[in-house]
């Protein structure tokens, strides 16, 4: 719901943007594809634990549509609308919540721990429709097509997903150290989780690329590199622990000149 009230005056007002022609000069439309490389960040010391640390990146597509407006040589303003891939994964031995069908085997007289230990594969595999808004410099080299351009600004970022999804089987054990297993023999842990519920609908943050272009009439294909940084921690609760979005990300894509 909340996304759907944010969207209601944010889709229109970049609609706007891109089809605004009064008094513009120079504007650019197009589309950009790619792969993002995500991870996730622990959000702070004291709000780390087994949960939220350790993850790596993992891979996902990124693509959007963009317009840049163009108010010098030098300088323009661009804004795209993205689907971005984010979230991160672990392999191998990890914690995981203490599941309420273990509490019969807890030792009499033994707090119940807060995790449990076990070998297998987990994702989070989340994904954002973001906005980012670049301030953007771009030089051209010489004579030549080529434009070499930077551009950084804020991002802001609505939840469309979030799956847990995991994968393997292995003995279960109440420490870190495999010192004492759970008696339940073999757990298996494939299943997919729908995690959206425990996330905050909204991130924010800020984005920033560096590119090529080559220019042919009024027409241009591009390749970049960027990241891009998430400043709000990404769950509601803390029983899980804290974390921050962030990703690499690499594109090639097209723009055309509808107004010169």
């Amino acid at each position: 719901m909340k996304i759907q009230q944010s969207l209601k005056w944010l889709v229109p007002a970049i609609v706007m943007f891109f089809s605004s022609k009064v008094n513009a000069q120079q504007f650019d439309l197009g589309v950009r594809g790619g792969i993002s490389i995500p991870n996730l960040t622990g959000g702070g010391s004291s709000l780390q634990n087994p949960l939220n640390t350790g993850y790596s990146s993992r891979q996902g597509p990124d693509f959007g549509i963009l317009g840049e407006y163009h108010l010098s040589k030098l300088f323009s303003i661009e804004a795209m609308i993205s689907y971005s891939s984010q979230g991160g994964k672990k392999n191998g031995f990890q914690a995981y919540p203490f599941p309420e069908e273990a509490k019969p085997v807890v030792p009499p007289g033994q707090p119940i721990p807060p995790y449990l230990y076990a070998d297998f594969k987990s994702q989070a595999k989340l994904n954002y429709l973001m906005v980012p808004i670049w301030a953007k410099f771009g030089w051209n080299l010489g004579h030549s097509p080529l434009r070499l351009y930077v551009d950084a600004g804020p991002f802001f970022g609505f939840l469309v997903g979030a799956k847990q999804v995991t994968s393997g089987s292995s003995n279960v054990y109440f420490d870190e150290g495999k010192t004492m297993q759970v008696p339940i023999g073999t757990a298996d842990f494939n299943r997919t989780t729908d995690i959206k519920d425990q996330l905050n609908t909204f991130n924010f943050g800020v984005s920033g690329n560096l590119g090529l272009a080559y220019l042919f009439g009024r027409s241009q294909v591009f390749v970049e590199g960027g990241g891009n940084y998430g400043f709000l921690n990404i769950q509601k609760g803390s029983n899980n622990g804290k974390n921050k979005t962030g990703a690499a990300t690499a594109s090639i894509g097209y723009a055309y000149r509808i107004c010169k």
